[in-house]
C-alpha cells in the first residue's frame, strides 16, 4: 500500500500509525519526507507493506523535489493499494485535484483518507472530498488515531488475496504459536523414543512421534534467523546513496550533490548469493554543533542514522578520498565501535585522486591507520560508487564480517592459547603484586565476548588486555569486528576449601614485607632533639599500619606510640628525644633502637598469634 499526497497533509503521520512506530520524521513543515520508507503493518490476521512518500507536485520546480517525485511515482506503480490523503483542516485544494487527475491513471484501486478530522466538525467539512469522485473516503486523524479502525478495514479488503505462501507461513506460525503455549503451561512433555516404544503400541508410538516431530518442524520453521543488515554511514555528501544504488543497480535513494539530501534510514532487501541482506542507507551525520542549531528534520535524521548502526550487524564508514580521514569521520566509527558492530572503511571517489601508484592505496591505508588507530581491525577498501569499481567488495567484506561476528572459540583452544600466551608475556605488576589469568571462555557472539577470570581482575593494564586481543585476533580471526573483553575476579574458595586462608596468608606475608622496608627507612636516621618530628614520625607509623589492619593490630600500636610521647612530654623529658614504651621511660643517644625494637617484639607476637598456623 503506498500513501500518497500533496506536500505537508500528514502522510508520515498516517504511516508511523499504521506500521505502529516512529519511523518516518514528522515535521510542520513541507517537503520534509523525500525517499520512498517501507515499514511492515499487520491488521486482521493480514499483513502487508505500508510505503511513505514524499508529496506529490506537478512542477516542483527544484532539481531535488523532481527526484521525489519520480519516488513517488514509483511508489504508486508498485502498489496494490493506494491511499490518497488529503487535509480536512485545509480544505480541497488545486493541489488535491492535480494529484486526483494523476492517479485515475493508477492501475490500483484508491482510497481517499481525509485526515485532520479531529472533531464532528471537522469531518462534517471534510464530505467536500467527495467531489472527487472516489467512492471509498474515510475521516480519520492520523495524530489521534480517530477513524483508524475503519480505514485499515478498507485497506485490507481492497488488497489481493492471500497467497500460497502466505498462507503457508501463516499456518507454520499459528502452530508453532500454539506449541509454545503448551510448552509454557507445562501439557508438552518430552518425548523418548525407548520410552514411546516401550508402553504405546507401534501405530500410536508412530503417531505421537510424527506428532511431536511436526510440532518441532513448525516451531523451527517458525523462527528464521534474520538477513545480515549493512548500513552505510558517514558525513554528508560523501556517497553513501549512490552506493547503495550501484549496488542494488537501481535509482533506490535520491542523489544529489547538496549535502543532507538524504533524511530518513532506508532499508532495501537485496539477494546476495544463496540468502538476502539487508541495505540501510542513512543521512550523513554532522557535527554536534551543526546538528544542534540546525532544523528539527536534521536532528531527527542523526537520530535515526544512530539507530541505524544500532540495529545493523555491519557499518559501512563512506569516508571521501579527496578529504581523506577527518575528524567527523572518526567519531562516527566511533559509534559503531561503541555499538560493537562490524566495521567497512570504503574510500569512496577513489576515481578522482590523481597522479595514482601502486603504493598510493597502500599510503592511504597506513594514513588512516596512524590518524585512527582503534580501527586496525577494519579493512579498508578503494571504490567509486559512481563508475561502480570495486563496489561489490564492500558488500563482501561485510557478509564475511557478519560471519565473524557469529565465531564461536570452543573453551579448550581458547585456553590453550591462554596458556601459551600468558607463558610468553606476564602481565606487569602492580603495586608489587602480579596478577594472574586463570582461565576465559566465550560467553557471546555478535559481538565476540570473551570473559577471562584472574586474580586481581583489576589490576590488568590496559596494554595487557590489548596483547590478549591480538593473540585473539592472530589465532582466530574476528576481522573487521570488534572484540569485548571482560575481566573478573577469580573466586579463590573454587579452587580448595583452605585455599581462602592460603591466599589470605601470603597476602598478609606481603604486606607485612612492605611495611618492615618502610619501618626500615623510617629508622634509618633518627632526628636529633625534635619532639615535633617525633610526633611526626609517629603518626605516619600509625597511618602505615592502618593500610594492613587485617594483618596488624595498628589501633594498638598507633595509641602505644601516641601515648608514649605524650608521657615523654609530661615529664619534661627534652635535650633528647624520649619515650614511655610499656610504662618504661627510654633516653638517651639512641632512643629510636629501643622504640624499634619494643615495636618488633609487639607486632611479632601479634602477628603470630593472629596468623595461627598459618
Amino acid at each position: 500500500m503506498a500513501i500518497v499526497g500533496r506536500p505537508n497533509v500528514g502522510k508520515s503521520t498516517l504511516f508511523n500509525r499504521i506500521v505502529g512506530g516512529r519511523q518516518a520524521i514528522v515535521e510542520d513543515r513541507a517537503r520534509t519526507t523525500r525517499d520512498r520508507l517501507y515499514g511492515d503493518a499487520e491488521w486482521n490476521g493480514r499483513r502487508f507493506v505500508v510505503v511513505d512518500t514524499g508529496g506529490l507536485e506537478i512542477d516542483p520546480n527544484d532539481p531535488i523535489e523532481e527526484k521525489v517525485q519520480e519516488q513517488a511515482r514509483l511508489a504508486i506503480a508498485e502498489a496494490d493499494v493506494i491511499l490518497f490523503v488529503v487535509d480536512a483542516a485545509a480544505g480541497m485544494t488545486p493541489a488535491d485535484q492535480e494529484a486526483s487527475e494523476l492517479l485515475r491513471r493508477a492501475r490500483a484501486p484508491v482510497i481517499v483518507a481525509v485526515n485532520k478530522a479531529d472533531n464532528e466538525k471537522r469531518e462534517l467539512e471534510g464530505a467536500e472530498f467527495h467531489a472527487l469522485g472516489w467512492d471509498e473516503t474515510y475521516p480519520v486523524s492520523a495524530s489521534h488515531g480517530r477513524g483508524t479502525g475503519d480505514l485499515l478495514d478498507a485497506i485490507v479488503w481492497a488488497l489481493p488475496p492471500e497467497s500460497e505462501e502466505e498462507r503457508t507461513r501463516k499456518a507454520r506460525e499459528e502452530e508453532a504459536e500454539a506449541w509454545a503455549e503448551e510448552v509454557a503451561r507445562g501439557r508438552l512433555e518430552p518425548f523418548v523414543v525407548d520410552e514411546a516404544e516401550a508402553d504405546l503400541d507401534g501405530d500410536e508410538g508412530e503417531e505421537l512421534e510424527n506428532d511431536e516431530a511436526a510440532r518441532w518442524d513448525a516451531a523451527m520453521a517458525a523462527e528464521s534467523d534474520e538477513p545480515a543488515a549493512i548500513a552505510f554511514v558517514g558525513r554528508p555528501n560523501v556517497g553513501k546513496s549512490s552506493l547503495v544504488n550501484a549496488l542494488l543497480g537501481q535509482d533506490r535513494a535520491i542523489v544529489s550533490d547538496v549535502p543532507g539530501t538524504t533524511r530518513d534510514s532506508i532499508d532495501t532487501r537485496l539477494e546476495w548469493g544463496r540468502s538476502e541482506v539487508v541495505l540501510i542507507d542513512t543521512a550523513g551525520i554532522r557535527r554536534r554543533g551543526k546538528v544542534a542549531s540546525g532544523p528539527a528534520a536534521e536532528r531527527y535524521s542523526t537520530l535515526r542514522a544512530l539507530r541505524a548502526i544500532a540495529r545493523a550487524d555491519v557499518a559501512v564508514l563512506v569516508i571521501d578520498a579527496v578529504d581523506g580521514l577527518t575528524a567527523q569521520d572518526a567519531h562516527v566509527a566511533g559509534y559503531v565501535v561503541e555499538e560493537g558492530r562490524g566495521l567497512v572503511v570504503a574510500v569512496n571517489k577513489w576515481d578522482l585522486l590523481e597522479e595514482k601508484t601502486d603504493r598510493t592505496f597502500d599510503q592511504y591505508v597506513e594514513w588512516i591507520r596512524s590518524q585512527a588507530p582503534f580501527l586496525d581491525f577494519a579493512p579498508v577498501v578503494s571504490i567509486s560508487a559512481k563508475t561502480g569499481q570495486r563496489v561489490g567488495r564492500v558488500l563482501e567484506m561485510a557478509v564475511d564480517i557478519w560471519g565473524e561476528r557469529r565465531r564461536r572459540v570452543p573453551t579448550g583452544e581458547l585456553n590453550r592459547l591462554l596458556r601459551t600466551a600468558t607463558e610468553r608475556v606476564l602481565p606487569s605488576m602492580v603495586r608489587g603484586r602480579r596478577p594472574k589469568v586463570f582461565y576465559a571462555t566465550q560467553a557471546a557472539v555478535a559481538p565476540p565476548t570473551f570473559v577471562f577470570f584472574a586474580s586481581d581482575a583489576s589490576a590488568i593494564h590496559f596494554s595487557y588486555r590489548r596483547y590478549l586481543e591480538n593473540q585473539l585476533r592472530e589465532t582466530f580471526g574476528y576481522h573487521g569486528t570488534p572484540i569485548k573483553l571482560v575481566f573478573r575476579d577469580f573466586p579463590i574458595e573454587s579452587l580448595h576449601p583452605e585455599a581462602p586462608k592460603a591466599h589470605e596468608a601470603a597476602r598478609c606475608a606481603n604486606e607485612q614485607g612492605k611495611f618492615w622496608a618502610y619501618h626500615d627507612k623510617l629508622f634509618a636516621s633518627p632526628p636529633k632533639s625534635n619532639p615535633e618530628i617525633l610526633k611526626g614520625l609517629a603518626k605516619e607509623v600509625g597511618l602505615e599500619m592502618a593500610r594492613f589492619e587485617n594483618c596488624f593490630d595498628s589501633g594498638k600500636y598507633q595509641a602505644i606510640v601516641k601515648k608514649d610521647i605524650e608521657e615523654g612530654n609530661r615529664l619534661g623529658v627534652t635535650g633528647t628525644p624520649a619515650f614511655f614504651i610499656n610504662g618504661r621511660l627510654v633516653s638517651g643517644a639512641q632512643p629510636f633502637d629501643a622504640f624499634a625494637r619494643v615495636i618488633d617484639d609487639e607486632l611479632s607476637r601479634s602477628v603470630a598469634a593472629q596468623s595461627g598456623s598459618r
